[in-house]
């Protein structure tokens, strides 16, 4: 595994001046979230800043994956919308083709999306969310690069079991979902198909949800983890809070990655600590470091 952190951090920073920051201090990872300024699609400047970001990661040999959870990107008035929920889903579906797109570019990891809520009245809203992830897998699956879904707390799909859920539901749609990631995969089989969905585990949303102990969810779904986040957080609460000030044992969650030989990254997602960025991307180096140093 190796330590990245998410510019959703450092969201008052140039993204290439952020790279340049975390590589300074020692991250090995940038988990690039699209947003006003970092590769937005509507930013007719996007290609030549995907084309200076390549080269920067390359430079520092740093790797990366691409997280698609901007707040306000493609709706200024509502938070996250639309989704893949949404009667206006062909927006982030073709803004999720986007993403793929800046990955493959990248030679990134993967792509870490999520389902959205659900706010309009749907009598089936997992096999809607099931038919609009296969457009995004299919569009992956042909530039061979991963999806990796989130479960998050307040969404459609927002545990273990919701998860487990969906999958059950592509799977009566048409065949059973693999996860297709490369050598980030953890799991011994060769995995192939047009239906490619991993996971992305954030070790705050576990603590939030209850779902614990958190060194438990990582063996149980190994073979499908292809990208973590990692903060603090209580119980019930998502606040995603600085290293000591939630309630998250760290030794055992990443002794449990190192168990289960996860390669990807374990990314830093501080993204209410903009204001001081600088400062919380060291503490959470300094706190985290030494505990995968002891794993040797």
């Amino acid at each position: 595994m190796y330590l990245g952190y998410n510019t959703n951090g450092l969201a008052h920073h140039d993204l290439l001046d952020a790279v340049e920051l975390l590589h300074e201090i020692g991250y090995r990872g940038v988990a690039v979230t699209i947003d006003h300024g970092v590769l937005s699609p509507r930013d007719p400047g996007r290609a030549e800043q995907l084309g200076r970001l390549g080269r920067l990661l390359e430079r520092f040999g740093m790797r990366s994956v691409i997280e698609t959870g901007a707040r306000y990107l493609l709706d200024l008035r509502t938070k996250h919308e639309p989704t893949l929920l949404s009667k206006r889903r062909e927006e982030r579906i073709a803004f999720y083709r986007y993403a793929v797109d800046c990955a493959a570019e990248l030679g990134s990891d993967c792509v870490s999306l999520w389902s959205g809520r659900l706010i309009e009245e749907n009598p089936n809203p997992f096999l809607r969310l099931a038919d609009g992830l296969r457009d995004v897998l299919n569009y992956a699956a042909a530039r061979n690069v991963a999806i990796a879904f989130e479960p998050e707390p307040g969404m459609l799909v927002d545990t273990m079991a919701s998860f487990k859920h969906l999958l059950q539901t592509m799977q009566q749609v048409a065949g059973a979902p693999e996860c297709n990631a490369g050598p980030v995969v953890n799991s011994p089989e060769s995995r192939s198909g047009d239906d490619l969905l991993c996971l992305t585990l954030d070790m705050g949303h576990l603590q939030c949800q209850g779902e614990t102990p958190i060194s438990d969810v990582i063996r149980r779904w190994a073979s499908r983890l292809v990208n973590v986040h990692i903060e603090d957080m209580r119980l019930g609460l998502h606040e995603h809070l600085m290293f000591g000030e939630g309630e998250i044992d760290f030794p055992p969650v990443l002794h449990a990655l190192n168990e289960v030989g996860y390669q990807g990254g374990v990314f830093v997602e501080l993204p209410r600590h903009s204001h001081e960025g600088p400062a919380a991307a060291r503490r959470a180096f300094e706190f985290l470091t030494p505990l995968i140093a002891r794993l040797g």
